[in-house]
């Protein structure tokens, strides 16, 4: 159950981050502040859709965003964190991978548990679909 809801928590805060818009400003804003090796896009997008975790450390340059542990309302006793690994410099659908990491508060102290692997792939389509969103809204 605490693994839907988690999985149920990406899922929303991939979907609203997939919802928003900006406007061409935005987009150029966000070419011009990722230069290097990997997709100005992927990178935005696994920001956006990652939001509601802590970054812990971003290198734009090597395509590596780490979140660190939080823990969501609802589910005290477990929490999660993630890492996104951009790929590619073009946009592509095997430009980006997300990897999930969770524990379980069990007498004090944290114990890894499993992640069901289809939030893994969940996430990495949201952030393929706003990436998309994002260059699509540059092209308009």
């Amino acid at each position: 159950m605490r693994i839907k809801m988690i999985t149920a928590t990406f899922a929303a805060a991939a979907m609203l981050a997939a919802c928003s818009s900006g406007g061409k400003k935005v987009q150029q804003t966000i070419v011009k502040e990722v230069s290097g090796g990997v997709n100005p896009y992927l990178w935005r997008a696994s920001l956006d859709a990652l939001q509601d975790l802590p970054v812990k450390s971003a290198d734009p340059l090597g395509g590596l965003i780490i979140y660190d542990w939080k823990s969501f309302e609802g589910a005290s006793s477990e929490r999660i964190k993630a890492t996104v690994y951009i790929l590619d410099s073009r946009l592509r659908a095997d430009g980006v991978n997300v990897s999930v990491f969770r524990q379980t508060n069990t007498d004090g102290t944290w114990v890894d548990a499993s992640v069901d692997p289809a939030t893994e792939e969940q996430l990495e389509n949201a952030i393929l679909q706003r990436a998309r969103a994002l260059k699509a809204s540059e092209a308009s």
